[in-house]
């Protein structure tokens, strides 16, 4: 098991609702051990398990609900 970390720049929230959305959609995702999102910042620093997901899978999570996301630079 590899761990890594990643952060993912978060469009179209706008509240605290949105950022609890947000967090536990990504920790559905198989193998995400940690999700925090920053509502001011608007991006969320993500902690998996990179032999079952990875960024795309983290993004289409995010998407899936009907926000904006993408790798942060």
């Amino acid at each position: 098991m590899a761990k890594s970390t990643t952060e993912l720049k978060i469009g179209g929230m706008s509240c605290q609702s949105c950022v609890r959305s947000v967090e536990m959609k990504l920790a559905k995702v198989a193998g995400v051990e940690s999700a925090h999102v920053d509502l001011g910042a608007g991006r969320a620093t993500v902690e998996y398990d990179d032999s079952r997901a990875d960024v795309g899978k983290l993004i289409a999570a995010v998407q899936q609900i009907g926000f904006e996301a993408a790798q942060a630079i």
